[in-house]
């Protein structure tokens, strides 16, 4: 059928749960906020059976949690679970540079500096979607030029949460000219084909990371507190 897209022909479930999974990672529907099955029916202008289908294996993911006597939310992004994730994403980003100086073909070169380069693009129309796919990309140039296919793996299956972490740190603009800088400074090392150098300029970008997501998660949570004292401080 011309114009047809391939969400045409999913199950309706599956169309449901791409739209809410891309909302969730992206923040349209941020952490805590409850998802309503008859307001998510309206809105998407389906029944509440594939929504309840949809939230089910978001479940699954971890993306939402049941809350007795309230239903789903947004699950929080919590300081323990990010530094879990990020610690392991450090090890093997690690180990994904310094195998990518060794392994690196030409053409993964060139697909490394042309991801580099659209990179910094995203970076300009300031659009976080944007910057976080570009991203995305980036380091899968790097992930995909080690030839493990175990390592591989082992990298998709932090992807999810990576994500979210990644658009949290997006978020926040002040810290874009830094990603820029940091981009370029493991594709340089990776084209001297330096893996000490790679491994610190990697070690440094995710720790940047960590602190930015850290604080964004702090501001949040004073935010939530002093407007739960503020509602309070109405009451009476």
């Amino acid at each position: 059928m011309p114009g047809a897209k391939e969400e045409d022909f999913l199950p309706l479930r599956d169309s449901v749960y791409n739209k809410l999974r891309q909302a969730i990672l992206t923040g349209e529907y941020p952490p805590g906020e409850r998802l309503m099955e008859v307001h998510l029916g309206d809105k998407l202008g389906v029944s509440r059976t594939p929504i309840r289908e949809a939230i089910r294996m978001l479940e699954l993911e971890g993306l939402v949690t049941m809350i007795p006597r309230k239903g789903a939310m947004v699950s929080q992004i919590t300081e323990k679970n990010m530094s879990d994730v990020l610690e392991v994403r450090r090890a093997l980003d690690i180990l994904c540079v310094q195998l990518a100086c060794e392994r690196i073909t030409s053409d993964g070169i060139a697909e490394l500096r042309k991801a580099r380069d659209n990179f910094e693009r995203a970076v300009a129309t300031n659009d976080s979607r944007r910057i976080a796919q570009a991203d995305v990309e980036f380091h899968n140039v790097i992930i995909r030029a080690t030839g493990n296919d175990r390592l591989i793996s082992l990298e998709d299956s932090l992807s999810l949460p990576m994500y979210r972490y990644r658009y949290e740190y997006i978020k926040d603009s002040s810290g874009h000219d830094n990603l820029v800088k940091e981009h370029r400074k493991i594709v340089n090392a990776i084209e001297k084909r330096n893996p000490e150098a790679a491994a610190s300029e990697t070690g440094e970008h995710i720790d940047n990371q960590r602190r930015s997501i850290m604080r964004q998660i702090r501001l949040e949570r004073e935010e939530e507190t002093m407007n739960a004292l503020y509602g309070k401080r109405t009451i009476r």
